[in-house]
């Protein structure tokens, strides 16, 4: 345990970033799930809508450095390549 003010106050701090940072990841890997879904059992013009609120979220969460900036630019990729092969 912490004895100093300051890093008690760090402590505190990141434990707040922490759940932030994981109930984005947890609505991130949810949208992520419910798209692949939608992939699979073709329904595209669905998928066609959710595919920007996937892009949107991986965009917010690289921008916040949830996530590196690079694997939210490989996963849109991926994830536009699997929409266009399925449609």
């Amino acid at each position: 345990m912490p004895r100093r003010r300051t890093s008690i106050k760090k402590t505190r701090v990141d434990k707040k970033r922490h759940l932030r940072n994981l109930k984005i990841k947890q609505s991130l890997k949810k949208i992520l799930k419910k798209f692949q879904a939608l992939v699979s059992t073709k329904k595209i013009d669905e998928a066609k809508t959710l595919i920007k609120q996937v892009f949107s979220q991986l965009d917010k969460a690289a921008k916040k450095k949830i996530i590196h900036p690079n694997t939210a630019d490989r996963k849109k990729s991926r994830l536009a390549k699997k929409l266009v092969k399925a449609a």
